[in-house]
């Protein structure tokens, strides 16, 4: 039984494809990988390949492919999830601010993460709005009120001197600490 069972698992290994690399100079299928780390918390693998035909160098990367997620707008429209809006949104805020981009990726993955961590397949995208509040409140506070000003929509200048109020409360707050 148990050598039956080894020879039905081996003959379903070899008729499984194996994809190899195609090196983006030459387009040689065989590459040797030279260097291999964790990348974006751990989330995705870095790799250094060096082609073993032309010798040319090239990076790839790896990571687990996720579910869909579904972003559900304010009108009801429904749109496919995108890091890159948020990213986009952060470095439009942070603009003149000593706001590294790796410290916004960074932000942006505790999102993504925070958002997949739900089991959920649509997310409103005031929760999405709401999570990177959360996060550029403790990242920069400039960035904070600039992000808020346009996610919030803010129909006075009141509306806007009660969120200053806020923060600079939370941050007396936080001096005190």
């Amino acid at each position: 039984m148990f050598w039956e069972s080894l020879k039905k698992w081996y003959n379903e290994k070899k008729t499984i494809r194996r994809e190899r690399m195609r090196c983006p100079k030459c387009g040689a299928t065989k590459s040797s990988v030279i260097d291999s780390r964790q990348a974006e918390e751990g989330n995705t693998i870095r790799r250094r390949r060096e082609c073993d035909e032309c010798q040319h160098r090239f990076t790839t990367y790896e990571r687990v492919e996720e579910r869909t997620l579904v972003v559900v707008k304010k009108d009801g429209t429904r749109e496919q999830f995108s890091r890159d809006k948020i990213f986009n949104g952060i470095i439009r805020s942070a603009q003149k601010r000593p706001v590294s981009s790796d410290e916004i990726n960074m932000v942006v993955n505790r999102i993504e993460q925070k958002l997949r961590g739900r089991n959920e397949n649509e997310i409103q995208s005031e929760d999405i709005g709401s999570l990177v509040m959360e996060e550029l409140a403790e990242l920069d506070e400039i960035t904070y009120v600039r992000f808020a000003s346009v996610y919030r929509s803010f129909k006075d200048v009141s509306e806007l001197e009660s969120l200053l109020q806020q923060i600079t409360q939370s941050s007396k707050k936080k001096k005190e600490r």
